[in-house]
């Protein structure tokens, strides 16, 4: 091997020789020059690490189809494998006409974007930008399917998917995301940031994309009810999943995209602090997965994998938001956290308010969500303190247990509150209107022999008999 790396030196010596030799005999390189020359490179990295990023976020719909699969019977997978589809593709299309436009257009009082509807009046660079926020946009909606999946319509659901990247998604991201001096929870002019003091913070979408699809799906699982045989005389009853092999591969992709959502949050391609946020991103799942598994080892004296699983993904929900803002330590303490929630939640929805969430999405994306944003402000160490002397995107001061008071906390929990109430809200009453025009739960027959036949006129495994799972 190392004979091969001098080799390999030598090789890349010539090449500069070379390289030197062919190069204009003109007059020195100016240190103008040799300054834009740096500058170019630097922007083409730039430019070329959010390709990659969006590629892996583009690639975590495929983790959601298998999770989503993986955890629902048999007799729905062509349904699931549509839905999560048509999700990304209808994504893309209404983000490009609307979505981008209201979460990033020009701002009316804090609250929606005006403009540069169908990308009208951007330049090249914003491309770029719009590419990497277009894959994000459209998970909140798949967020949605995994909860409500195996008794919801199709035509329903592409309803509702249209309206999340049109306008529930994007309107909240325009209060957090858009820049704006008045955007509502992050502008400067903004009257709560006025009021508190601090601007609230949601590095990669803890709050704006997991939190606002976790709770537009308690929304639409409270209104579309329970699948047959999942409560007798008010006690939950285990629905298995037909394919636990594709919930684990599902889960490992989501966790490697997550290199993309929360690496290329940093939208610079030359940042340093990449490094930190990633680590801190892995630290965090690998807390969750291992704190649920240790739970359920302790309640039922067997672990299981599908909730160690999705304390996998509660970890990487819940360090989301503070990746960039907090130590080693902070996030394997996030990641423990998540953990008990994701366990916490699954069960006090089942037994308290008797929801039927297939996926336990409701309780990875809202619940440790909302958990992600008040991290910030408890354990941010605070921009250019410590690790972070250097950095551009950490909270601007420190958390609560830093020393930093209760302002960071308290605009954290604002964040919490008004996610909650805009994604749940405004989807209720979504719902509503979809149940009363076209309808939202399939019949009782057509959930009893599965949603592929009936919805699709085709059997994902077509060399099963027809029998109910």
């Amino acid at each position: 091997m190392l004979k091969n790396m001098e080799k390999f030196g030598k090789l890349m010596i010539l090449t500069c020789v070379i390289l030197i030799a062919l190069s204009s005999p003109g007059a020195a390189v100016t240190a103008e020059e040799n300054a834009q020359a740096i500058n170019d490179v630097q922007t083409a990295l730039t430019f070329v690490w959010l390709l990659v990023a969006s590629a892996l976020v583009f690639f975590m719909h495929t983790g959601f189809s298998l999770v989503e699969i993986g955890l629902t019977r048999s007799k729905n997978t062509a349904n699931i494998l549509m839905k999560n589809f048509m999700t990304i593709t209808l994504g893309i299309l209404v983000y490009w006409a609307v979505g981008w436009g209201v979460m990033y257009g020009a701002d009316a009082a804090g609250l929606i974007g005006t403009d540069q509807f169908l990308l009208m009046g951007v330049d090249n660079a914003t491309f770029n930008g719009w590419f990497f926020q277009m894959v994000f946009a459209a998970t909140g909606a798949t967020i949605v399917s995994g909860a409500m999946a195996e008794r919801t319509g199709f035509k329903a659901y592409l309803v509702y998917c249209i309206l999340m990247v049109a306008i529930i998604y994007p309107v909240y991201g325009h209060w957090v995301w858009s820049g704006a001096d008045a955007a509502l929870l992050t502008g400067a002019e903004s009257p709560i940031v006025k009021a508190i003091g601090v601007a609230h913070h949601d590095f990669a979408g803890s709050g704006v994309v997991h939190s606002i699809g976790g709770y537009a799906a308690l929304a639409g699982v409270l209104l579309v009810g329970a699948r047959i045989g999942k409560f007798r005389n008010g006690k939950p009853l285990a629905i298995p999943g037909h394919n636990l092999t594709y919930a684990f591969m599902g889960t490992l992709i989501l966790a490697l995209g997550w290199i993309g959502f929360n690496g290329g949050s940093t939208l610079d391609g030359n940042d340093p602090y990449m490094n930190l946020v990633v680590v801190n991103t892995f630290l965090s799942a690998a807390a969750g997965a291992v704190m649920v598994m240790l739970i359920t080892w302790m309640k039922t004296g067997k672990p299981d994998p599908s909730l160690t699983a999705n304390g996998l993904l509660g970890g990487l929900v819940a360090i989301t938001a503070p990746c960039g803002s907090v130590s080693n330590g902070a996030s394997i303490v996030i990641g423990i956290i998540a953990g008990i929630i994701i366990y916490a939640g699954v069960m006090f929805n089942e037994n308290v308010l008797k929801v039927d969430d297939p996926v336990g999405a409701i309780a990875v994306h809202g619940y440790c969500g909302s958990w992600g944003l008040l991290s910030v402000g408890l354990f941010s160490i605070g921009i250019g303190n410590g690790i972070l002397a250097n950095a551009a995107y950490a909270a601007e001061v420190p958390g609560l247990l830093y020393g930093g008071g209760v302002g960071l906390l308290a605009i954290q929990a604002v964040g919490v509150i008004l996610s909650v109430v805009w994604a749940f809200g405004i989807s209720y009453i979504i719902f509503k209107i979809i149940d009363a025009v076209i309808g939202l739960r399939v019949p009782e027959e057509i959930e009893i022999m599965g949603l592929d036949i009936a919805e699709h006129d085709i059997r994902a495994y077509p060399e099963h008999q027809l029998i109910e799972d």
